[in-house]
């Protein structure tokens, strides 16, 4: 049997599931050992690949947290017919989202060192932030600078319970939470 028989498909892992299995890596090494000591290193040798292997594709760790961050989100299940319903979903989703295991750590991360890095902040707030934005923007026909009160109240309060307490937030809470928010946005139509 000669070589080219063996196998028609090149060496190196197949592109298709690369992008999980390194996802996968980035959010149970940020749950083991917390988003600082995540470093690009320990995130590829827990996926099996090598560090260039990461870079290629995400040149930062912000990049990577970011693009991990959108796979584990996914779209924001807009439920309800009213305003208080489709508010109180997106609430309870991202709490939820949270609180799942490493994200809550990997957002906060991330969101900190956006505070000193305008590259990632940019990137932060256009590949993660908008498109949430604007689909709220759509569902709830609210302008931007509404819209964005909206998520800093929300995500601002759950990712501080989450740095302050090192747990997502309680159900009870964030249905206080959400008792709170619709109750000032769902049917004040007014600028903030």
């Amino acid at each position: 049997m000669t070589r080219a028989t063996t196998s028609a498909r090149p060496p190196g892992r197949p592109r298709s599931g690369l992008n999980a299995v390194v996802f996968a890596a980035t959010l149970s090494t940020v749950h083991e050992l917390g988003y600082a000591r995540a470093t690009v290193d320990r995130i590829a040798a827990a996926a099996g690949v090598a560090k260039t292997t990461i870079y290629r594709r995400w040149p930062s760790k912000g990049e990577l947290i970011v693009d991990c961050l959108l796979d584990a989100f996914g779209p924001v299940p807009l439920e309800g017919t009213s305003r208080a319903e489709l508010m109180s979903s997106a609430v309870h989703w991202i709490a939820a989202k949270i609180g799942e295991p490493g994200v809550g750590d990997a957002f906060a991360g991330v969101f900190s060192d956006a505070v000193s890095d305008p590259v990632l902040r940019e990137i932060l707030s256009a590949r993660l932030q908008d498109p949430y934005r604007l689909a709220l923007q759509d569902a709830l026909g609210e302008p931007e600078n509404r819209v964005l009160f909206f998520i800093d109240v929300v995500v601002g309060t759950l990712l501080h319970r989450m740095g302050m307490t090192g747990e997502p937030m309680v159900d009870a809470d964030v249905a206080a939470l959400v008792e709170m928010v619709v109750s000032r946005f769902a049917d004040d139509g007014g600028p903030t």
